[in-house]
């Protein structure tokens, strides 16, 4: 009976987040620090996307997220989260993602293996995210707008 016991607490905390504040806090700054680290260096907006929803995808655990740009659009949401399911995943967050401006930048797409809501500190780190999401693309339009220039030929050439 005693094993029994143990084995039913041991389920319990296995199913139930750990609250380790100290240790996630550093985390979230440490991969924060990261990515506007690769921002800055100018690292390709690929890259530092990558980055971003490698550091969630971490923090929350037992999701995959992925963010998406206008240009991607070829295929929509409802599309990518029909082929998710189809892998056994459920969406999760879904969130545009918006510049200063109010302009789109793209959207942030999370799927989970089990089906459930967020929390609300999950809520903050993806919004978070979807932050540096946003700083990292708008600063990829300016470097892009700079990086225009004329050639000797006159033709307007924009150098990626």
């Amino acid at each position: 009976m005693g094993e029994y016991r143990s084995r039913r607490r041991e389920r319990r905390s296995i199913a139930e987040p750990q609250n380790d504040s100290e240790g996630q806090i550093q985390y979230l700054l440490n991969a924060e620090e990261n990515i506007l680290q690769s921002i800055s260096a100018r690292a390709p907006v690929p890259e530092v996307l990558n980055e971003i929803c490698t550091a969630l995808d971490r923090q929350i655990g037992n999701i995959s997220s992925r963010i998406s740009l206008p240009k991607d659009y070829m295929r929509s949401t409802a599309e990518i989260a029909r082929n998710a399911a189809l892998f056994g995943l459920h969406t999760f967050f879904s969130a545009s993602i918006f510049a200063e401006s109010g302009e789109e930048l793209g959207s942030l797409d999370i799927y989970s293996c089990a089906p459930r809501n967020a929390w609300a500190d999950e809520i903050r780190s993806i919004e978070r995210a979807a932050c540096l999401a946003a700083i990292a693309i708008e600063r990829d339009i300016q470097e892009g707008q700079k990086r225009s220039w004329c050639s000797p030929e006159g033709h307007h050439v924009l150098i990626n």
